[in-house]
Formats: C-alpha cells, structure tokens, sequence
C-alpha cells in the first residue's frame, strides 16, 4: 500500500521513498522499519515488535537497532531531538505520529513519467522494450519477457536507481529519442536493444546508452539456438546484467572526476576512491583510503564503502608491510559491510574476500559469498573475489570454476587478472602446471603491476624446471614489493595446511626469500 505524508512517498510495492521526484538512498532494514512503523501508527510499538518485524525475531544489539531508527529519521529529515515524525515513547518504544494518507492514485502520479524528471544523485537507467525484428508477433512474449527478467537482475544492484517495467513499456512500439526518454523518465541511462530469429535461432542485440550525451557505453550481440525458451531468457539476462553493471561504474567514475570536489556526497567519493583502488596495490590503497573514510564520515552504514575500504586495508595488510592496524581494520569495515549490506552482493562479495584472506575465517566467507549470490546470480564480482578464498582454502576445483564463472560474465572488467590468475592457481595445485603457467601469464598481461600475480606465475613455471623465466617472474614481485617473503605472505593469507608446503617450496624453487 502506498503511504503519503508531509511531501514523502513511501511505496512497498517498489520499496521506494520519494521526496517529490528524488529517490531517497534508504537500506532494506530501514525501510522496512520505517514501513512497519507507518502500518502501525495507531499503536506504539515496542523495541520486541520492531525486532521481530524488521529482523525476524534475530538477536540485534540495541546500537544496530537505534542505528537504523537514526537512519530512518534522517531519511525524513527529523531528528531524535525535534520528533515531527517518528516519536519516542519513554520506556515504552515508538510512534510514527505524520499524517498519512493511503492513496494508490496520488502515488501513482509521482511514478508516471513526465518532462523535467530530475535525475537522482544515484545511477539511475531505464530498460526500453525491446524491438522485435523477426516478424513473427510470437517472439513479443520472448523479449518482453526477457527485459522483465533483465529490469528484476538490475534492481538487484543496490547502487543503481532502476524504473518499472509499466514506465519503461510506455515506449513499446515507438520511435523514440533516448536523450527525451532520459528527461522524461529522469534517468542518467537508457538499455535498448532487438530480438530477431532466423529458423531455429535467435539474436539479440543490446546497447548501453548515456541518456544525457547520446554516446554509446556497451554494445552486444548474442547468437543462440532457440530451444528452451526459458533457459535462453535466463542466460540472456544473466549475460546482459553481468556486462552493464562494470560499464556502468566505469562511466560513473568518469563522470565524478569531471565534478567540482566540493560537490562530492559518499557515493562521489566512493567513485573517486575506485581506481585507486583497483591497483590491487598499497600505494593505491593509501590514496584511496581517504576517500573511502570521507564517504563513511558522511554515511556511516554505507556497506560499499565498508567493502571497498576493508578491501584498501588487506591491500596494505598483506602487499605494504604486515601492519597489525591495516588488519584489524580491514576486518572491522568487512564485518561492518556485512552488518549494513544484507541487500548489497558486491559490498557482501569484498567482506567475504577480506574475511576469508585476512581473517582467515572461511567458512563465514563462504556465508557471505552464497548470500550474495542469492541476491545477484549475475555479479561477476563475488566469483571474482571468492575464487581466491576458496583457492587458498585449498579447494582447487571450486577456484577455478568461480575463475572461470568471472571471466564468463564479466571478461573485460579491470577485476579480471584475478580470477585469470586464480585459474592459473588452481592448476598449479592439481598439478596441471603448462595449464598454470598459460592462465598466470594472461593475469599479468592484464594488470603487470599487481605483485602477487608474478608469484603465482612463478610457482608453476618452476615446478616445470623452467629455473630462468620463473625467476624473472620473481625479480618482478620484488620489484613491485620488495618487503615480500614467502612466509609472511602465507601466514598472512592463510594458506591451508595441505597446500602450504607445495606453494612455498616451488616459490623458493623459484628464487623468492623464504
């Protein structure tokens, strides 16, 4: 039931709250205690009520659940000291005591697109029906479906802003203007594309649009046999999702640098720390860092951010000096990102990897890794990093299927040397070492900076009696981080006990310093 009250709009069916036309950035548990508190305005509701509607009845400190009653409240612009809406009852519990009004008809008319839309400071796209060149009207069902099944695997990216399917189809058979359709339905992105079938095949073509330019982000083309429909629809959508999510962050970082930096809210800020970042390196991890801490200081339950800066401190951790404070903290924000992320699978995916490489707890890493699987199949980034948990828990086989699952829906994203590495990685511990060393010089092609990716190069190179190159490789790593020795770096990720001594042995067969 919508719910409208002051100038909000608070809809479940969409779970969304709208200020006017602005999208206000709310997590799950908030709008859920918010929702709850509205639907029982006419009653206080005690702490008891709250935990067992918000958290099902799961134990949660009393700092979490104030944590999110503080959020709620920001959300709408109150405070704990002013009250105008959300009121505490002393001993007793809360009162949402705003005005309301349940009218499907008013909330409805914010929803309908309209000129002028504003855009909402998060990404924001829309997915326009796609055209239908076969000739064949039965083929309508089979894309319409498909871009359903595509708006679903979107909205499941907490960090981009996604418009109904029932505004999206109000362009079906139109010739339209992606910049007016960016206007109209205020979004910074538009996805389009055609399905045509030729006997007993299809192809589908989509393309990536940036509303506000014209310009053309992502382009594909895919060619499959037409035999289950279903099946298609689900590799198609997997497929397309996989591959708009890493280009749409790309364009999103390009677009921040090109802000003025006192324009910057958290999600700027977690946009500019990226690249940084992404080295994979200390030096990056420290220039990155402060980014990551502003972004936090403006919002503190901000999952990515906790991921992203759990991911900077294991950088420092392990590559830039083994310093205890680099992984505490690393594994606080992890732990943070998993308190604050339950919807989120990239921000789940970073606290995974740095709990499992740096806690060395695996199997609550896998915890974090099946969940985010659960909300997004299609986020190339939890195969991404999972692949190196698992690896060096010593499951192999496990290693290189998410390695490869990576690649498969992600292949040209800047993550990609790791999972080509752990590939590598994972032959090497099953012994299929030309297999290891084919995959390990891939990786370092991808990213010859990143240090590790020469280790796990040189380890099979030498188990292969090829002395000189897997030296090279070495004298590379120690370029990159010359304070690298083999024991501290397998203490510090936690190599399992029966993979330990062949992983270290072939890097001293290979010249590192023990």
């Amino acid at each position: 039931m919508p719910y409208l009250f002051e100038d909000f709009a608070l809809d479940g069916d969409r779970r969304e709250l709208r200020r006017g036309n602005d999208l206000i950035s709310i997590e799950p548990q908030v709008f859920d205690l918010l929702q709850y508190l509205i639907r029982n305005r006419e009653r206080v509701v005690s702490k008891d009520d709250l935990i067992d509607a918000v958290w099902q009845g799961r134990i949660v400190s009393d700092a979490t659940l104030a944590s999110r009653i503080n959020a709620a409240r920001n959300a709408l612009h109150d405070s704990g000291e002013e009250q105008r809406l959300i009121r505490t009852i002393l001993r007793r519990g809360l009162r949402f005591v705003g005005t309301v009004r349940e009218e499907a008809e008013a909330i409805a008319s914010v929803k309908q697109p309209k000129p002028g839309l504003g855009i909402p400071a998060r990404p924001s796209i829309a997915v326009l029906p796609f055209v239908n060149l076969s000739g064949d009207p039965e083929q309508d069902y089979f894309a319409d479906g498909m871009v359903e099944d595509i708006i679903t695997g979107l909205s499941r990216i907490r960090w981009l802003f996604v418009i109904a399917r029932n505004s999206s189809f109000t362009y079906k058979g139109r010739a339209v203007d992606v910049k007016q359709v960016g206007r109209e339905l205020g979004v910074r992105y538009v996805l389009e594309g055609s399905v045509r079938k030729v006997g007993s095949r299809v192809r589908i073509t989509g393309q990536l649009i940036d509303a506000e330019d014209g310009s053309h982000l992502w382009a594909e083309r895919y060619d499959r046999e037409l035999t289950d429909v279903f099946a298609l629809q689900d590799e198609i959508t997997i497929s397309v999702v996989a591959a708009i999510e890493p280009n749409l962050r790309r364009a999103e970082v390009e677009r921040v640098k090109r802000q003025r930096p006192h324009s910057l809210d958290a999600y700027d800020l977690l946009l500019r720390a990226l690249p940084d970042v992404y080295t994979f390196m200390p030096h990056g991890a420290a220039k990155g860092l402060p980014l990551l801490d502003q972004a936090l200081a403006i919002e503190p339950t901000y999952a990515l951010a906790h991921g992203f800066a759990a991911w900077a401190h294991q950088s420092l951790f392990v590559r830039g000096g083994m310093k205890p404070e680099n992984r505490e903290r690393s594994i606080r924000h992890a732990h943070a990102a998993i308190e604050h992320g339950s919807g989120d699978a990239m921000a789940l995916a970073l606290a995974g990897f740095t709990i499992g490489i740096v806690e060395h707890d695996r199997r609550l890493a896998d915890e974090a890794f099946a969940q985010a699987l659960t909300l997004s199949a299609s986020c190339a980034f939890v195969y991404a990093f999972g692949c190196v948990s698992v690896a060096y828990g010593g499951d192999a086989a496990r290693a290189i299927d998410w390695g490869e699952q990576a690649l498969r829906l992600n292949p040209l994203d800047a993550m990609s040397c790791v999972p080509q590495g752990m590939i590598g990685f994972g032959n090497f511990l099953t012994g299929r070492h030309e297999q290891a060393v084919i995959s390990g010089r891939r990786a370092v092609e991808m990213n010859p900076g990143f240090s590790m990716l020469h280790g796990w190069l040189a380890a099979p190179l030498a188990r292969l009696g090829r002395i000189d190159e897997a030296k090279v490789s070495a004298t590379r790593l120690l370029s990159l981080d010359p304070h690298f020795s083999i024991g501290r770096w397998s203490a510090a990720v936690g190599l399992a006990p029966d993979i330990v001594d062949d992983v270290t042995d072939a890097m001293r067969i290979a010249g590192l310093p023990a």
